[in-house]
């Protein structure tokens, strides 16, 4: 980032001529309650330095994203409130980390914990992350975590899921081979339905080889406000990792 973005404001980067949203963007509302004074300060101070717009990625290697060296870029979409991305961070700082979040108080919370942290590994964009895919750069990535997405449970939402043949071509394109993609959900068809997809794609390996490799969550695990949810109503998480041929 460039000294004139220290200044810029943040505003959503990939709206198309009539200012409209895609139909079939995956998720859902972009605002709920109103911020706390320390999340809007943060937002107001610290956003513009942690937020990176289209203009910031193409053929330059993502590393550049970052104040300091990095031995590899990880995605993740849809970071909630960002429990796992700042976890990873703090666990990784040898390692770029690139949050794509739509909802204005998950970037909120993310921007403060980052900046209370003092983390330098993590950029932040805060839109719908289709057009963020199709500018980085094809290989750029070492892993992108989809960490329960809306599983939009009505038959005719489903278009809407994020696990869909685009999406998982965009996913191949991003990843460097050896690369991986993880997948959580603590709905049961939504995990048969992505199953499925990837099962059938050459380019990808399930990495599961029992049971407890997708039952259990991941080394270093945070857990999320979701997963918490969803145990208290009884449903049980799965975790799901693909491997980049």
């Amino acid at each position: 980032m460039t000294a004139d973005d220290e200044s810029r404001p943040f505003t959503p980067v990939d709206r198309p001529a009539d200012g409209a949203p895609r139909e079939a963007a995956f998720y859902g509302r972009r605002k709920g309650k109103k911020l706390r004074t320390a999340q809007a300060a943060h937002m107001a101070q610290d956003l513009p330095r942690l937020a990176i717009g289209l203009e910031d990625v193409g053929a330059a290697p993502l590393a550049g994203l970052f104040p300091h060296p990095v031995r590899e870029v990880r995605l993740e979409i849809g970071f909630g409130g960002g429990e796992h991305l700042v976890a990873e961070a703090l666990r990784h700082p040898d390692v770029g980390y690139i949050g794509a979040e739509a909802f204005l108080n998950g970037i909120a919370k993310a921007t403060t914990s980052v900046s209370e942290k003092g983390l330098a590994n993590v950029r932040l964009y805060g839109d719908d992350v289709i057009p963020l895919l199709d500018r980085l750069p094809a290989a750029s990535l070492a892993r992108i975590d989809l960490l329960y997405p809306d599983p939009w449970p009505k038959r005719r939402h489903w278009k809407r899921r994020f696990v869909q043949a685009d999406n998982i071509d965009r996913i191949a394109r991003l990843l460097m081979p050896g690369g991986h993609f993880r997948f959580a959900t603590d709905i049961e068809h939504y995990a048969a339905w992505t199953l499925r997809q990837f099962l059938a794609d050459a380019r990808f390996d399930w990495t599961a080889e029992r049971a407890d490799d997708w039952r259990l969550a991941w080394a270093g695990w945070p857990g999320t406000r979701y997963e918490a949810k969803a145990l208290r109503e009884g449903r049980r998480p799965g975790y799901y990792e693909f491997q980049r041929r």
